[in-house]
């Protein structure tokens, strides 16, 4: 494996990190500063996009698609580094429109969407006109198995009537999102994996209702937000299911794989931003008679902190690399290992760096709160770190093995 980026790579990777240091961080506080102090917190604030306007204008959108008729046609292993840099601000990722769950939908509209729906739907979300939600978790069972969904989706001569609940619903909240794709059970009597649809569903139709937004740590994550739906009687046209019914399996492992391993790049990003924040602060404050940085205690951390985000950033980039080279199928197992290991990582390191910090570390201050707040859910969103360990034990599980038991005893 060949980790060397390409000069296009290297390219863009400065041209993104002098956007950051001119665009981006100076305007982190004016950001949350326009959302705070707006009559409509769920608006999209006035910076936001300007910082668009300007990404788009430099070259530097929609990065993460694979697809060079609608993205910048870089393979996962090329978009590793961008992704790790956007990740390095909550903003950012959103300012490059390179933000979830836009970009998994997009892809999904890439792969399975008819003309027509891309249309539709795809071209305003590439163009950043729009936001989009994805309608999977659900409230009354356990969502970390897809086939426990309940949500209907009945066929009634041209059109499919949906009816159930959604939460954790990211970006539902936010006035700009106009589209939902909606995963529930078009035939309970089909085969386990292909009981499950996919479908479009505007959130003006009648019978969508968004009963409210979740918080996370308090943190309600406006202008975007978490929001539970109700779906009574929703009446959508037949031309809004997506590739076909009893796809909605398939769909969904083809859409978490690359969303899976987005978060994790942007991951790296938060922890390395995070031990930068930590050593500058050991540097300029003293206790007991010495800067911090000369305690042990902290120069271990820091230690610890560069070797585990360089182990969860090699993780990440083989996982890309099998992508690329052999298919998702075959990535399965080290997409599910880097799902477990960077959100960890990166909290380990967080949470020393707040420890750095002192009671400024776990206020508005400084971004460590927030970041800590939103890897924290990462260990729980597209698949609970349990879930993930038990599909790399059974994969293991499967392997043939060159020596057996008695071979390796000598017997």
């Amino acid at each position: 494996m060949n980790f060397d980026h390409t000069q296009k790579v290297l390219e863009l990777r400065e041209q993104l990190e002098s956007f950051m240091d001119e665009f981006v961080y100076p305007n982190e506080g004016t950001y949350h500063e326009q959302v705070e102090t707006s009559e409509d917190r769920w608006s999209t604030p006035p910076i936001m996009e300007e910082l668009k306007e300007r990404a788009r204008s430099a070259g530097l959108w929609n990065l993460f698609l694979p697809d060079s008729e609608y993205g910048a046609g870089l393979t996962n292993l090329e978009y590793a580094p961008l992704c790790e840099v956007m990740g390095r601000s909550l903003i950012a990722p959103e300012v490059f429109n390179c933000n979830a769950p836009d970009t998994g939908n997009m892809e999904v509209l890439a792969r399975y969407g008819t003309p027509e729906q891309q249309e539709l739907w795809l071209k305003p979300l590439l163009d950043g006109e729009i936001r989009s939600a994805f309608c999977m978790t659900e409230p009354e069972v356990a969502s970390s198995d897809a086939t426990n969904i309940q949500a209907r989706i009945e066929r009634d001569g041209d059109e499919y009537v949906v009816n159930g609940r959604k939460w954790w619903s990211t970006g539902a909240g936010n006035r700009r999102c106009k589209i939902s794709i909606l995963m529930g059970k078009t035939d309970p009597e089909a085969k386990r994996h292909e009981q499950q649809s996919m479908i479009l569903v505007p959130l003006d139709t009648p019978g969508v209702e968004i009963e409210r937004t979740l918080s996370v740590f308090g943190y309600d994550e406006a202008p975007h937000g978490h929001a539970e739906i109700l779906f009574d009687d929703v009446r959508v046209p037949k031309q809004n299911i997506l590739w076909g019914e009893g796809k909605g399996f398939a769909i969904a492992q083809g859409r978490l794989g690359p969303g899976r391993i987005h978060h994790c790049m942007r991951q790296i990003g938060v922890a390395e931003r995070a031990l930068e924040l930590m050593c500058e602060r050991v540097k300029s404050r003293e206790a007991f008679g010495k800067p911090l940085a000369e305690q042990g205690v902290i120069m271990g951390w820091i230690a610890d902190s560069r070797m585990e985000i360089e182990q969860a950033r090699l993780l990440t980039l083989k996982a890309a690399h099998i992508m690329d080279t052999a298919g998702n199928k075959e990535a399965r197992s080290e997409i599910a290992q880097i799902k477990v290991v960077a959100p960890n990582a990166t909290l380990k390191v967080l949470d020393r760096a707040i420890q750095a910090f002192g009671g400024a570390g776990v206020s508005g201050d400084t971004p460590l709160a927030a970041f800590w707040a939103e890897s924290r859910i990462l260990r729980l969103a597209d698949g609970p770190d349990e879930v993930h360990r038990a599909s790399v034990a059974k994969l293991e599980l499967k392997k043939e093995r060159r020596v057996g038991i008695e071979q390796s005893y000598g017997q």
